[in-house]
C-alpha cells in the first residue's frame, strides 16, 4: 500500500556513514545516475550524509550529503549540499522537501551552496536559495589538438602539501583541509603548476566509472589551468570530465577544441550569502559539484 503524504512527512531522517555507501549508490542508479561508489566514499567520509530509510525495508528512500568548510565561532562558515536523491517510486511526493528542510534545520545559521539541475531549482528557490552563477559539465577524450601554454607542471610531492593547502585556502576563501588532504589517496593523478619554485596552481584527476574527473582545478590564470588539464589529459587513457564556471569562457572554449563536449549546465546557488567566498577568477572547477 502506498505511504500517505502525511506519513511520508513524518519519516525520520538519520545520519549516514560509509557503511551506507552501497545503498547510496543503489539510489543513484535508481534515478538514472551513475553509481559513483568512489565519489560516495569520499563524500560520506569527509562530509555528513543524511538519509531516509524506506519503511518497506527496500534500502534508502532519499539521501543527500553536506560538506562543511571553515570554522568560525558559530560553527562552519559554509556548507555545500549535494547528491540530493529521492527514489523514483517516491518522486514528487514532498520527500525531497522533507529532507532539505531537515538539512536547513541542522545547518542553522551556516550559509549553504549547491549546484542545481533545472528539475531541482524550483525547490531550492522555494527554500531560499538564489542563483549566483552557472557551471557547465564537459566530457570527452582530450586530444591535445590545441596545445596548452608553456607552464611548468609536475606531479605533486609530500613536500608540496602545505603550500597546496595554503593556496587552496587563499583561493577557495575557507579552510577545506579535511577534503584536500584526502586527494593523494582519492585521485589517480595530482599535479602542481610552478613558477620560480612557487606553486601557482594545482589539479587532480580522480576515477569515476569510465572517466577521470578533473577537479579541483585551482590556477593563477587560464594559461596555468590549461597546462594542468593538458598534463592530466596526457596521463590517462580515459575520457576527461569536468565542471567549469561559465565565467571561464576561454578555458571552456579550449576544452571543447580539445574534444570535450557539453553535457549539462547547472545553476550555482547560495542561501544566506550574497556570493561565494574566495577568488572566483582562480577557481576554475570544483573537486565535485556535490562538494561545492
Amino acid at each position: 500500500m502506498p505511504i500517505s503524504p502525511s506519513a511520508l512527512a513524518q519519516l525520520p531522517v538519520r545520519r549516514l556513514t560509509v557503511a551506507d555507501l552501497l545503498a547510496c549508490a543503489d539510489l543513484s542508479e535508481n534515478r538514472g545516475w551513475l553509481r559513483e561508489e568512489h565519489k560516495w566514499g569520499l563524500l560520506l567520509s569527509a562530509g555528513t550524509g543524511y538519509g531516509i530509510d524506506d519503511p518497506d525495508g527496500d534500502g534508502l528512500l532519499a539521501c543527500c550529503v553536506v560538506t562543511s568548510y571553515g570554522s568560525g565561532p558559530e560553527g562552519p562558515e559554509l556548507a555545500a549540499v549535494g547528491m540530493v536523491l529521492v527514489a523514483q517510486r517516491y518522486a514528487r511526493r514532498g520527500v525531497g522537501r522533507r529532507l532539505m528542510r531537515h538539512v536547513l534545520d541542522e545547518a542553522g545559521e551556516t550559509p549553504l551552496t549547491l549546484h542545481a539541475t533545472a528539475n531541482g531549482r524550483p525547490l531550492y528557490e522555494e527554500l531560499g536559495f538564489a542563483e549566483i552563477g552557472r557551471a557547465e559539465m564537459v566530457k570527452g577524450r582530450f586530444t591535445g589538438a590545441v596545445p596548452a601554454p608553456d607552464v611548468a607542471v609536475r606531479p605533486v610531492t609530500a613536500e608540496d602539501l602545505q603550500e597546496v593547502l595554503r593556496l587552496d585556502r587563499e583561493v577557495f576563501g575557507l579552510d577545506r583541509t579535511p577534503l584536500i588532504t584526502r586527494l593523494p589517496a582519492f585521485a589517480d593523478h595530482l599535479r602542481v603548476a610552478v613558477e620560480n619554485g612557487a606553486i601557482i596552481g594545482f589539479a587532480a584527476a580522480w576515477p569515476n566509472m569510465d572517466t577521470h574527473v578533473v577537479g579541483p582545478l585551482i590556477a593563477r590564470d587560464t594559461a596555468t589551468a590549461q597546462a594542468l588539464v593538458a598534463s592530466l589529459g596526457a596521463a590517462t587513457n580515459r575520457p576527461l570530465r569536468t565542471d567549469v564556471d561559465l565565467r571561464h569562457t576561454e578555458l571552456l572554449g579550449w576544452l571543447k577544441e580539445n574534444g570535450l563536449d557539453p553535457v549539462i549546465t547547472n545553476a550555482v546557488m547560495v542561501r544566506s550569502l550574497p556570493d561565494l567566498p574566495g577568488d572566483l577568477d582562480r577557481r576554475f572547477a570544483p573537486l565535485t559539484v556535490a562538494a561545492g
